[in-house]
C-alpha cells in the first residue's frame, strides 16, 4: 500500500525596508533608539580621515599644513571632556607636626621660607643662594661639595657661581645682577672756565648726510715706499709666523706741526687736518672711549690738532664690545696695555710685510719725506703722503694728509697702493670669543664677524683712513699671542684683504653720513669767533660737546705737559715694561718721534 505526500510550495516574503531620504545632507534622518545616546560628530565625505583620536592637541601641529585634517564641520565639543563632580566636600587631613624656626643658628632643617623670614629676605634669593639644601655644621651632604660653609650654610663658590650665571643666561643679559656700569674718565679734564657752546647726540648725528663729495684731488705727494712680500699671503694656523721687532721711526705729527700743511694754507683750502683726526670725527658715533680734539679758527681757515702728549694715536681694543676689558691696575690686560700692545704690533706687522733691503726696489713719490731731519737717527719707516683737497661746498675746501703703508705690483702691470693694518688676539677666554688657532683657517667670516661687533670703531677708522688717502686695498693681519700670558711675542697666523669701499658697505659704513657728521661740525665752528675750541666725546653719554676754551689752553711753554691727575703723561711707547724681545724698538721709536717732530716745527718757524 502506498502512502502519497503532497507537498505545497511556500513563497517567500519579503518586506521591502522604508528608506529615508535625508534632503539636508548625508546620514540618517533619525538616529535609531539604540544609537541616541551616543555622541556624533558630522562630518564630510571629503573630510581626511587621518587619525583615530589626537591626544596632543594643538602642542604639535603640522605648521605647513595646518588644516590638513579639519572637517568643514569645525572641530564641535561633542568630545570635549566636562568634569560634573563636586569636589566642595573634599577636604585634605594633614596629621605632619609644624617645623619650628632653627635656634642659635642652626638652618639643618629650616625651609627656604622660614630661613627668608628669618633674615628678612625673599624665598627666590634664598632658593638662588642655597647649592642644593641646607647643609649641616658637620659639612657633610650633597650642598657641602664647591662651596663654601659660614654659619653652618653652604655659599657658591667663584667657579660654581661663574657656572650658574652661564646657565641662566639671562643675569648680565638684563642687568638686574650683574655690577654697575663702569664709569669712564674723560680724556681731558673740562675747566671752569670753558664754555659749552654745542652738545650733539649720537643720534642726530646719525641722521646726517653730506651726499656727492668728490673724490679727493692730490695737492702733493711724498715719501717712499716699500714693495709687498706676496709671501705672507701663504701664511696659515698651521704655517705661522713670528712677529719681528722693526726698529723703525714712526712719525705721528699733528696738522699745525706739519710744515708742508702750512705751506699749502697760504694758497689752498680753509679746513685743515690729518686722515686720522678726520676718521675720529666721522666715526664718533661708533666711539664709547673718550676722546678730544683741539680746533684753531683763525680768521676764515679751521685747524684740527691733537693735543701733545696724549693717547689720541693708541689702538683701542675691544672697545665696543659688550664686556670691553676693565681697569685693573698694571694688569696685562687692562685696557691701555692692550691699546699700547696693539699699536706696536700695527707698527711691526706693517713694516714687517714688506720686502726691505738695500737690494730691493722702492717706490719714490715725486717729494722726499717732510719729517726727516739732518740729525735723524735711525731707519723711517715705509710711510708715503699724500696731501689731498676735497671741496665740501659753500666755499669749504679740506686739506688733509693722508698716508699709505706698502705698494704691490699686480700681474696687469699696474701699481697698487696699500694700507695696511692688523687685529690682534690677547685673551679668547676673557673676551668671549673665538679663538683663532682653532677656527681661523675654517671660519673666518666668523673671526671677522664677532672683530667688528668689538672694534667696529677701530675698523671703520682704518676704512675711512684708506678711502681718503685712494688705496686700492686695504689689508688685514691676524696676529695673536704666542702666549696668552704674554704680552711681547706675537705670531702672525694669517692675512686677509679687501678693497676699501667694498669693505666699508660690508660694515655698513655710509661716507655720506660721514662726510655729513664733519660738515655740521665745520659750520658749527666757522659760525664762532676767533679763537681755540675743543671738540670731545663724552665718557659716559653717546654725544660729543664743543667748548670754547681760551687760548692759552695747553700750552706748556716748553715743559712736559701735565695728565688730568698732574702726573707728566708716559710716553706713547712705554712697551718695554712688559719685557721680552719684541719690545726693544718701541721706546727709541718714541723719543725719535718726538725729536722728528719738534725738529719739522722748529724748521719751518725759523724759515717762516
Amino acid at each position: 500500500m502506498s502512502e502519497t505526500i503532497s507537498c505545497t510550495p511556500e513563497v517567500a516574503t519579503f518586506e521591502v525596508p522604508q528608506l529615508q531620504f535625508n534632503e539636508d545632507g548625508w546620514g540618517p534622518c533619525e538616529l535609531p533608539e539604540a544609537f541616541k545616546d551616543i555622541p556624533y560628530q558630522p562630518f564630510s565625505k571629503s573630510d581626511r580621515l587621518g587619525k583615530i583620536s589626537d591626544w596632543t592637541g594643538t602642542a604639535q601641529t603640522d605648521k605647513k599644513f595646518s588644516n590638513k585634517y579639519a572637517s568643514q564641520f569645525g572641530g564641535g565639543s561633542q568630545y570635549a571632556y566636562f568634569h560634573e563632580e563636586d569636589e566642595t566636600t573634599f577636604h585634605l587631613v594633614d596629621n605632619a607636626r609644624i617645623q619650628k624656626p632653627p635656634i642659635n643658628g642652626d638652618v639643618s632643617g629650616a625651609t627656604c621660607e622660614t630661613i627668608g623670614k628669618l633674615c628678612g629676605t625673599s624665598v627666590h634669593c634664598w632658593k638662588e643662594m642655597l647649592i642644593v639644601s641646607v647643609c649641616c655644621s658637620s659639612g657633610r651632604g650633597r650642598g657641602a661639595r664647591g662651596g663654601v660653609q659660614v654659619g653652618g650654610m653652604t655659599t657658591l663658590s667663584k667657579a660654581a657661581s661663574k657656572l650658574r650665571d652661564q646657565r641662566r643666561g639671562t643675569t648680565r643679559k638684563w642687568g638686574m645682577r650683574g655690577p654697575p656700569p663702569k664709569i669712564r674718565d674723560a680724556s681731558v679734564t673740562v675747566r671752569p672756565d670753558w664754555v659749552t657752546i654745542e652738545e650733539m647726540d649720537f643720534p642726530r648725528l646719525s641722521k646726517l648726510s653730506l651726499p656727492n663729495v668728490k673724490e679727493g684731488e692730490d695737492i702733493m705727494t711724498c715719501g717712499t715706499l716699500e714693495y709687498y712680500d706676496k709671501t705672507y699671503d701663504r701664511v696659515n694656523v698651521k704655517n705661522e709666523r713670528p712677529l719681528q721687532s722693526v726698529d723703525r721711526i714712526f712719525h705721528t705729527v699733528t696738522t699745525t706741526d706739519d710744515p708742508i700743511i702750512r705751506q699749502l694754507s697760504k694758497a689752498h683750502g680753509n679746513v685743515y687736518a690729518t686722515d686720522a683726526i678726520l676718521a675720529t670725527i666721522m666715526c664718533c658715533t661708533r666711539s664709547n672711549y673718550s676722546w678730544d680734539i683741539v680746533i684753531e679758527k683763525i680768521g676764515d681757515k679751521l685747524f684740527m690738532d691733537k693735543r701733545d702728549n696724549t693717547e689720541f694715536d693708541l689702538l683701542t681694543v675691544n672697545e665696543t664690545a659688550s664686556e670691553p676689558p676693565q681697569e685693573d691696575g698694571n694688569s696685562l690686560n687692562s685696557p691701555r696695555n692692550l691699546a699700547i700692545e696693539a699699536t706696536f704690533i700695527n707698527h711691526n706687522f706693517s713694516q714687517q710685510v714688506l720686502k726691505s733691503g738695500e737690494k730691493e726696489p722702492k717706490f719714490k713719490f715725486g717729494h722726499p719725506n717732510p719729517f726727516i731731519g739732518d740729525d735723524e737717527d735711525g731707519e723711517v719707516a715705509s710711510v708715503a703722503y699724500r696731501y689731498r683737497k676735497w671741496d665740501l661746498n659753500n666755499g669749504i675746501t679740506l686739506v688733509a694728509r693722508c698716508e699709505h703703508d706698502g705698494v704691490l705690483k699686480v700681474p696687469q702691470g699696474d701699481t697698487q697702493f696699500l694700507t695696511i693694518k692688523a687685529l690682534n688676539e690677547w685673551d679668547s677666554k676673557i673676551a668671549n670669543a673665538v679663538e683663532w688657532r682653532h677656527k681661523l683657517d675654517t671660519q673666518r667670516g666668523a673671526i671677522l664677524a664677532n672683530e667688528l661687533r668689538n672694534n667696529s670703531c677701530k675698523l671703520a677708522k682704518w676704512t675711512i683712513q684708506a678711502l681718503l688717502a685712494g688705496s686700492d686695498q686695504l689689508k688685514f693681519g691676524y696676529v695673536s699671542r704666542a702666549h696668552v700670558r704674554d704680552s711681547s711675542k706675537h705670531v702672525i697666523l694669517g692675512t686677509q684683504q679687501f678693497k676699501p669701499q667694498e669693505f666699508a658697505n660690508q660694515i655698513n659704513l655710509s661716507m655720506d653720513n660721514a662726510w655729513g657728521i664733519l660738515r655740521c661740525i665745520i659750520d658749527i665752528c666757522m659760525k664762532q669767533k676767533d679763537g681755540k675750541y675743543l671738540i670731545m666725546k663724552d665718557p659716559n653719554k653717546p654725544m660729543v660737546r664743543l667748548y670754547d676754551i681760551p687760548d692759552n689752553t695747553f700750552e706748556s711753554d716748553g715743559e712736559e705737559e701735565e695728565g688730568d691727575d698732574g702726573e707728566p703723561f708716559q710716553p706713547m711707547y712705554g712697551y718695554s715694561a712688559t719685557g721680552g724681545g719684541a719690545s726693544a724698538a718701541a721706546p727709541a721709536t718714541a723719543s725719535t718721534d718726538g725729536d722728528a717732530a719738534s725738529s719739522a716745527t722748529k724748521s719751518e718757524k725759523e724759515s717762516a
